[in-house]
């Protein structure tokens, strides 16, 4: 079996340079073998989210949670750091789970929101939230009305999360007047993505969870109890969770259940200064409308955070390292980044950076367990926005591990995946050929350009969008 995490990241985003600045604490790797209830294979917010609500259900259960890396060193300390709700999917969630529960998830999903705020209140935790809201905006005249749908569906089933802006407000809340229309959903937050992770490892190593960190799942031996093997010592457990996301092909079962596409950040010099007179001066979270979806945000020291979602495609699922490191598509990033505020040209970019985006058919997360096997536990392919809904999957997979039936346990999402990509090669290279014609498409929208019948066909192949909006 592939490693169970990616291996030790070699390089580190802005973020965890900024929290590990403040917080050098490592735990030491598993050493010798070890007896617990539940081994949590994944350090980041997922497995984190996991062991934590396992611990309020009953504080006596053994958890152990387990990375290649350092908590926080994948996914959950390079992304966006847009904390949203699935009021966006909601049309999703219609076909998936059905008209009651997609309103119960797309609630959870809000509330959670809020939650994570408190959490860092109670906790102490300075993961830089702001609760200012989310703009999803049309930057070329093809994207308006892209939320139109959207709204409709919830409309119909008598929810307005949504608000709609003059165009007028679009282009002054932006500080850009790129941003031709758009819509307001307010109860959207950022945060320092990699601050709340290790304020998460620190809450769960004083509720007394074991933490190996710098410790890979080499093998997971289906014996009974499971035996999860490392390097140097190996973990005895009742229950199993793999929460590695990008990384779940650890899992030959889910495979074919997602594919890795990269995101990329690039990041300014900090300028407050700059930033004072175009007047983006909150915590708002802005993206546009289209698949190769463009997404961006302020920081706390006046620096913009600018992400293109849609990059590296991978081949299969073993991905190593070819998402560590500098982007590689930081010119394409910054060239965006110019396009929609050009009033900030002399602003540098100093930084950026890549990961890993697990993308379903559906681009909604899936848990559950094996097939006749439900001691190995799963929860996979937040498609890009995983900040806020993670700390609904912590509850999904706590009630799993602990055979709880209950909302959680039994909601929709918690039956596994939906559907499944074509096996490799024709993933990867279909995959390559749809991806080609959605930029091409989205270049030509923002020349001002008809896109040709066969790109526009080619392009509507995609699952709804390579990248959904934050990441």
């Amino acid at each position: 079996m592939t490693p169970g995490a990616g291996p030790r990241a070699v390089f580190r985003s802005l973020w965890l340079d900024e929290a590990l600045a403040s917080d050098r604490g490592e735990a030491p790797p598993l050493w010798g073998d070890a007896r617990v209830d539940v081994c949590i294979v994944g350090g980041g917010y997922t497995g984190l989210w996991t062991a934590l609500r396992i611990k309020e259900h009953d504080r006596a259960v053994e958890v152990a949670v387990i990375d290649a890396d350092i908590c926080g060193g994948g996914a959950s300390g390079r992304n966006g750091g847009f904390v949203l709700s699935w009021w966006a999917k909601f049309s999703t969630l219609l076909k998936v789970v059905g008209a009651d529960e997609a309103l119960a998830l797309a609630r959870a999903a809000e509330d959670a929101v809020s939650e994570i705020g408190e959490f860092c209140r109670r906790h102490g935790i300075d993961a830089h939230y702001r609760h200012d809201g989310w703009l999803w905006t049309a930057t070329n005249p093809a994207q308006r009305g892209a939320w139109a749908s959207t709204l409709a569906d919830l409309a119909r089933h008598g929810v307005s999360p949504f608000r709609e802006l003059p165009d007028a407000d679009v282009a002054r809340m932006a500080g850009s007047p790129r941003h031709l229309a758009g819509v307001f959903e307010p109860t959207a937050a950022t945060v320092q993505p990699a601050l709340l992770a290790r304020g998460l490892r620190r809450v769960a190593l004083e509720r007394g969870i074991h933490l190996f960190e710098g410790t890979p799942m080499q093998a997971l031996e289906r014996a009974r109890p499971l035996r999860v093997r490392t390097p140097l010592g190996t973990l005895v457990a009742d229950k199993v969770v793999v929460a590695l996301d990008s990384w779940s092909g650890a899992l030959p079962e889910l495979r074919r259940a997602f594919f890795v596409v990269a995101s990329d950040i690039v990041a300014t010099e900090p300028a407050p200064e700059q930033l004072e007179k175009i007047g983006w001066t909150s915590g708002l979270a802005i993206s546009d409308s289209r698949l190769l979806v463009n997404y961006y945000r302020t920081t706390r020291d006046g620096r913009i955070a600018f992400g293109r979602g849609g990059g590296r495609l991978a081949r299969g699922s073993d991905i190593g390292r070819d998402y560590d490191g500098v982007s590689r598509r930081a010119a394409d990033g910054e060239a965006h980044f110019r396009r929609l505020y050009p009033q900030l040209e002399r602003v540098a970019i100093e930084r950026s950076w890549m990961g890993p985006i697990a993308r379903t058919t559906t681009g909604l997360p899936a848990f559950g367990h094996l097939r006749d096997r439900p001691d190995i536990l799963f929860g996979f392919g937040y498609s890009g926005n995983g900040v806020g809904p993670s700390c609904v999957g912590g509850r999904i997979l706590a009630s799993l591990a602990l055979g709880i039936r209950d909302e959680w346990s039994e909601c929709g999402l918690a039956r596994g995946p939906t559907g499944l990509f074509p096996p490799e090669p024709l993933r990867y290279v279909a995959g390559r050929i749809v991806r080609a014609a959605v930029a091409r498409k989205e270049a030509d929208e923002d020349a001002g350009r008809r896109p040709s019948a066969l790109v526009t066909r080619v392009a509507a192949l995609a699952p709804g969008g390579l990248v959904p909006v934050h990441r």
